[in-house]
């Protein structure tokens, strides 16, 4: 008799999953941000993915305004340790602009290891939701200019298999 869908082996189009995030907030500050996401089950418990991001920021509480562009990417991996939990590991690169003393604005560059907990919640049979809490092992608090106020970082996404 043939296979049930759970018994037979999953063929590489089923290990592949994408996904990622949009965001957008417009006020005295407008923000936008895309960052697709694109990954691989290694084996069942185990996940490596890559998430290239883009961010545009019209900081409108100064005259004149200021406008910001930050990218860079990440690599993760996913190890699910019981049901729908899972440990994750991150290395993160951010180019980012930030204002300078004379008005203009300076790039900067940041490299971030950071690791953390999450829950994936399906959300049909190639569908689900993620949510990890990370912290970033190389943050420095005594940074003005660094790419992030805090070093915890909560991640929410979407991720559909192909």
């Amino acid at each position: 008799p043939p296979e049930s869908e759970e018994e037979r082996a999953p063929t590489m189009k089923d290990r592949f999953f994408f996904g990622g995030g949009i965001g957008a907030t417009f006020g005295s500050v407008d923000y936008i941000e895309i960052a697709p996401l694109f990954g691989l089950k290694v084996v069942p418990r185990v996940e490596l993915g890559f998430q290239p991001f883009y961010r545009w920021t019209n900081d409108g509480r100064y005259s004149p305004s200021v406008e910001y562009t930050d990218y860079g990417a990440r690599i993760f991996s996913r190890f699910r340790i019981v049901s729908n939990f899972f440990l994750e590991a991150d290395y993160q690169f951010t180019s980012y602009e930030y204002l300078n003393t004379y008005g203009g604005t300076t790039r900067a560059s940041n490299n971030a290891f950071l690791a953390g907990a999450g829950y994936t919640m399906p959300m049909g049979r190639n569908v689900g939701m993620y949510f990890s809490a990370l912290y970033d092992f190389s943050y420095n608090d005594n940074d003005p200019y660094g790419a992030y106020d805090s070093p915890v970082q909560l991640q929410f996404g979407v991720a559909v298999g192909f």
